[in-house]
């Protein structure tokens, strides 16, 4: 007879993990209609001189399209997960996760960082990246952003991929999987709950710039966790 809440816990991890995936993606190249991070964060950045004016503009650009269920529910469609996603769920997230990362872009984060590419995965959930990394012994600054991950064993770097996933399946999952993710991951109830709408964007427009200071005032997540 098959362990129900073990089966349960595998079919979580492998959301979590394609959901990892996808929103990776959707930083690097964008999906359907939308450009990836890096392009829309530059060709926002043109019209200012001043990144954070364009930061500015990028939040609210990103809460009014969140805000609008009709778009949203157009991205839905486009992340295919083992265990599907609500249609204005997974397009919230696919937003947040573009936002996310042109924030860290115009701020002067390296997005094929390995590191920082979990920062931002860490900030979409609605998580401070300096805490949850700091669990698997990994002090994040921007010195060591090159380096550090390349240090961690190839164990830890699956286990912090898993708990990134679990965050996320726990924010923008449906409401079965955040249930049943409360009962079987210990410490990650203080994720869940909420409804992801463009008041959690807000959110985590201000989380991402607090976990992604501008470089050159300051090098380091450490800034964030104590604002």
């Amino acid at each position: 007879m098959t362990d129900e809440p073990e089966e349960k816990l595998n079919t979580l991890e492998q959301v979590g993990a394609t959901l990892v995936e996808q929103l990776r993606k959707v930083v690097d190249d964008g999906v359907g209609p939308l450009s990836g991070s890096r392009s829309y964060a530059e060709a926002r950045a043109t019209s200012y001189d001043d990144p954070e004016k364009a930061i500015r503009r990028i939040t609210n650009e990103t809460t009014v399209m969140v805000g609008t269920a009709g778009f949203v529910t157009g991205l839905g469609g486009l992340i295919a997960l083992p265990v599907t996603l609500p249609a204005n769920i997974a397009g919230q997230a696919i937003l947040n996760a573009r936002l996310v990362g042109a924030i860290a872009h115009l701020r002067g984060w390296d997005l094929q960082d390995e590191l920082v590419r979990h920062a931002i995965l860490i900030t979409i959930a609605g998580g401070s990246p300096n805490a949850v990394l700091a669990g698997f012994g990994v002090k994040v600054t921007q010195k060591l952003a090159e380096t550090a991950i390349q240090r961690l064993p190839i164990e830890v770097l699956r286990a912090i991929n898993k708990k990134v996933g679990f965050m996320l399946v726990a924010k923008y999952g449906t409401k079965r999987s955040m249930v049943t993710l409360t009962k079987l991951v210990p410490g990650i109830g203080g994720v869940v709950g909420g409804t992801v709408d463009a008041a959690f964007t807000r959110v985590v427009a201000r989380l991402a710039k607090k976990a992604f200071p501008p470089l050159g005032i300051d090098d380091s997540f450490e800034h964030a966790s104590t604002q």
